[in-house]
């Protein structure tokens, strides 16, 4: 269940209500009865369910060979070799 964001158009004040998604908006401010406006929410988290989402889901193809620390390019310093392969 969301936590809603509310501000009173009348006194100012803001409050977070913990509310199902099919439940009516609240429309009196707890604190002097004015009418109040649900806001957009600032801080957002993400929930991710299903298989996973990984790293290696949108890599380029396998059959390109990297250097032992993942450039494309041979590194100048060891460990790798002339041929940009690690020698580990």
């Amino acid at each position: 269940m969301p936590t809603y964001e509310y501000k009173c158009e009348e006194c100012g004040y803001e409050f977070e209500e913990f509310q199902n998604m099919n439940d009516k908006p609240i429309e009196k401010c707890p604190e002097c009865n004015g009418k109040v406006k649900r806001l957009f929410s600032k801080d957002v988290s993400l929930i991710f369910k299903g298989s996973g989402f990984y790293s290696t889901d949108y890599n380029e193809s396998d059959s390109q060979v990297k250097t032992c620390c993942g450039r494309k390019e041979p590194c100048e310093k060891p460990p790798c070799s002339d041929d940009g392969i690690c020698k580990k």
